[in-house]
Protein backbone atom coordinates (compact mmCIF):
# COMPACT_ATOMS: atom_id res chain seq x y z
CA UNK A 1 0.00 0.00 0.00
CA UNK A 2 1.19 3.46 -0.90
CA UNK A 3 0.02 6.58 0.91
CA UNK A 4 -0.83 8.03 -2.51
CA UNK A 5 -3.67 5.50 -2.75
CA UNK A 6 -5.33 6.81 0.42
CA UNK A 7 -4.40 10.49 0.73
CA UNK A 8 -5.80 13.16 -1.56
CA UNK A 9 -5.14 16.86 -1.94
CA UNK A 10 -7.88 18.92 -3.53
CA UNK A 11 -8.12 22.72 -3.22
CA UNK A 12 -11.90 22.33 -2.94
CA UNK A 13 -11.64 20.14 0.18
CA UNK A 14 -10.39 21.74 3.41
CA UNK A 15 -8.56 24.41 1.40
CA UNK A 16 -6.26 21.79 -0.11
CA UNK A 17 -5.07 20.15 3.10
CA UNK A 18 -4.18 16.48 2.64
CA UNK A 19 -7.13 14.31 3.69
CA UNK A 20 -8.03 10.65 3.80
CA UNK A 21 -9.47 10.00 0.35
CA UNK A 22 -13.27 10.16 0.30
CA UNK A 23 -13.45 11.96 3.66
CA UNK A 24 -12.90 15.40 5.12
CA UNK A 25 -10.55 14.01 7.75
CA UNK A 26 -7.22 15.78 7.47
CA UNK A 27 -3.88 14.07 7.93
CA UNK A 28 -3.10 16.94 10.31
CA UNK A 29 -6.12 15.99 12.47
CA UNK A 30 -5.03 12.35 12.67
CA UNK A 31 -1.48 13.39 13.62
CA UNK A 32 -2.92 15.58 16.36
CA UNK A 33 -5.01 12.71 17.74
CA UNK A 34 -1.98 10.42 17.77
CA UNK A 35 0.19 13.13 19.35
CA UNK A 36 -2.44 13.49 22.08
CA UNK A 37 -2.16 9.81 22.91
CA UNK A 38 -5.08 8.36 20.99
CA UNK A 39 -4.55 4.75 19.95
CA UNK A 40 -5.40 3.38 16.52
CA UNK A 41 -8.30 1.52 18.16
CA UNK A 42 -9.68 4.72 19.69
CA UNK A 43 -9.50 6.52 16.36
CA UNK A 44 -11.19 3.65 14.54
CA UNK A 45 -13.92 3.42 17.19
CA UNK A 46 -14.68 7.15 16.96
CA UNK A 47 -14.31 7.35 13.19
CA UNK A 48 -15.60 3.95 11.99
CA UNK A 49 -15.38 4.89 8.31
CA UNK A 50 -11.56 4.98 8.67
CA UNK A 51 -9.35 1.93 8.46
CA UNK A 52 -6.01 1.08 9.99
CA UNK A 53 -4.55 1.44 6.48
CA UNK A 54 -5.84 5.05 6.41
CA UNK A 55 -3.99 5.83 9.65
CA UNK A 56 -0.83 4.17 8.35
CA UNK A 57 -1.09 6.15 5.11
CA UNK A 58 -1.38 9.38 7.09
CA UNK A 59 1.73 8.46 9.08
CA UNK A 60 3.65 7.64 5.89
CA UNK A 61 2.54 10.91 4.29
CA UNK A 62 3.62 12.90 7.36
CA UNK A 63 6.96 11.10 7.46
CA UNK A 64 7.66 11.78 3.80
CA UNK A 65 6.67 15.42 4.19
CA UNK A 66 9.01 15.94 7.13
CA UNK A 67 11.86 14.21 5.28
CA UNK A 68 11.51 16.76 2.49
CA UNK A 69 11.85 19.74 4.83
CA UNK A 70 15.00 21.78 4.67
CA UNK A 71 16.26 23.25 7.91
CA UNK A 72 18.62 26.16 7.72
CA UNK A 73 20.81 26.97 10.72
CA UNK A 74 20.26 30.31 12.39
CA UNK A 75 23.15 32.74 12.15
CA UNK A 76 25.34 32.76 15.24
Amino acid sequence: MSWQDRISIDPKILVGKPVIRGTRIAVEFLMELLANGWTHDQILKNYPHLTDDDIQAALHYATETVKQEHVYPLPV
